[in-house]
Order: structure tokens, then C-alpha cells, then sequence
């Protein structure tokens, strides 16, 4: 699982390398997301632009980065394909993560 981050100084953006989180590699992402987060200390805002394919094992692992964020920090997502914005829509979940468009969006609007 390959994850890439880069810190502006007041968030950390990690963009996935990989086209699938599914339940062969859900396990390992949550676990180097958590890395990750731990390393930087920001608040991180996960570029999903690759990913075209999430199943329930991935979107289990997501709900786990999200629940275990250190306190004070959040979990932002952004450029979500069309196949996983239909994951979060009919699970509902595109009413407990917040989702922007662009990484380049100012992230308060």
C-alpha cells in the first residue's frame, strides 16, 4: 500500500497510490494511514483520485482512520472518483466524512 504525503505546514495531504482499497489491502491502509497520521500531527486531507474501486472492507477502514484520528485533528476527503462517491452516497456515508472536490478547494467553504 502506497501512500504519498506531503506537508503544507498546517495539513498533511496523502494521496493513495493504489486503484483499489478492498478487503485484499484494507487492513494494511488503515494501518499506514495511521503511520502516517501519527508522523505528521496535521490534519490530513486524503486525495482518493487514483482509487476506483472501494468495497465495504475499505470503507470499514476509512471509518477507522476517521474514529481513531487523534483528537483535535480531522480527516478530510477530496478528488473522489465517481465509483467511490456512489459508494458513499448509497451507504450514507457522505454524511459523516467530509468530501471535497479538489485538494486545491479553500477548505472552509
Amino acid at each position: 500500500m502506497e501512500l504519498a504525503a506531503t506537508d503544507d505546514g498546517e495539513t498533511t495531504l496523502i494521496t493513495l497510490q493504489e486503484t483499489r482499497i478492498d478487503a485484499a489491502n484494507a487492513t494494511y491502509f488503515k494501518d499506514r494511514m495511521r503511520e502516517v497520521i501519527a508522523d505528521h500531527g496535521k490534519p490530513v486531507l486524503l486525495d482518493l483520485c487514483r482509487v476506483d474501486f472501494m468495497d465495504s472492507s475499505g470503507l470499514g477502514a476509512l471509518i477507522a482512520v476517521l474514529k481513531g484520528m487523534p483528537p483535535g485533528l480531522t480527516l478530510t476527503l477530496c478528488n473522489a472518483t465517481s465509483n467511490v462517491q456512489r459508494v458513499f452516497k448509497l451507504t450514507r456515508m457522505d454524511s459523516v466524512f467530509r468530501i471535497l472536490p479538489s485538494h486545491k478547494q479553500d477548505e472552509t467553504g
